[in-house]
């Protein structure tokens, strides 16, 4: 029992940091060569997991293989533009002009309801507002409105908009963040005040704190077991 503890911990702390090397990207949407890799290690790590006759680095060695194979490429793809469009594609427009391209469509086996779906997801209930719809290469679809069904901006109606800074949470789940108090200029002698003044008498029964650098606070307070 100790050793497959002891292999599951160790695959799965190999697994953590070869995949945060691969970079964010792999946690999102992934692109063809991305997914393939991923379902790969994920099915080499089973083996050495389900068998413990199977000595450890027959498992790690194909991972870290995999792992390699991904940067060069990623890296290749970088500088050349024809081996990026053959290893991910290119994204294909559906929607041009308001008018959809049904060759398109039936290319990439994307059926009327699946766009309707994706409109719908971005919030666009008028198929006839729409100016541009593009499948990406992730599989995302990209939406984008005539001018005039775009939402208007400060800008447009020519007026300053404040800018207010970001939000960074000083406070979560009780625990005070003192690195993003600094970062926004306060301390806590500020944020015992700020509590006393929302009626708080400590910090753990607060549930997330943020601050911006205008100094405006967002407050929620952890809810009450019942």
């Amino acid at each position: 029992m100790a050793i497959v503890f002891i292999r599951t911990l160790i695959i799965y702390f190999a697994l953590v940091l070869i995949m945060r090397l691969l970079g964010k990207r792999q946690l999102g949407e992934m692109e063809l060569s991305e997914f393939v890799v991923a379902a790969l290690i994920a099915d080499l790590a089973s083996h050495p997991l389900q068998d413990i006759g199977i000595p450890m680095i027959n498992g790690l060695v194909p991972i870290i293989t995999l792992f390699c194979c991904e940067v060069l490429i990623s890296g290749l793809a970088m500088k050349n533009i024809r081996l990026r469009a053959l290893l991910f594609g290119k994204p294909s427009m559906l929607v041009e002009k308001g008018k959809i391209k049904q060759r398109e469509m039936k290319k990439n086996r994307f059926t009327t309801d699946e766009l309707m779906e994706e409109l719908r997801n971005q919030g666009c209930l008028d198929i006839s507002a729409v100016e541009y719809a593009v499948l990406e290469t992730d599989g995302r679809l990209s939406v984008i409105l005539y001018p005039a069904e775009r939402p208007v901006t400060p800008s447009q109606l020519k007026i300053e908009a404040e800018d207010k800074g970001y939000p960074v949470v000083v406070i979560s789940d009780g625990h005070v963040i003192e690195s993003n108090l600094r970062l926004v200029g306060r301390d806590l002698n500020w944020l015992k005040k700020r509590l006393a003044a929302l009626g708080v008498k400590s910090t753990e029964a607060v549930f997330l704190m943020t601050v911006n650098a205008a100094g405006q606070v967002y407050f929620a307070p952890k809810e009450t077991e019942q």
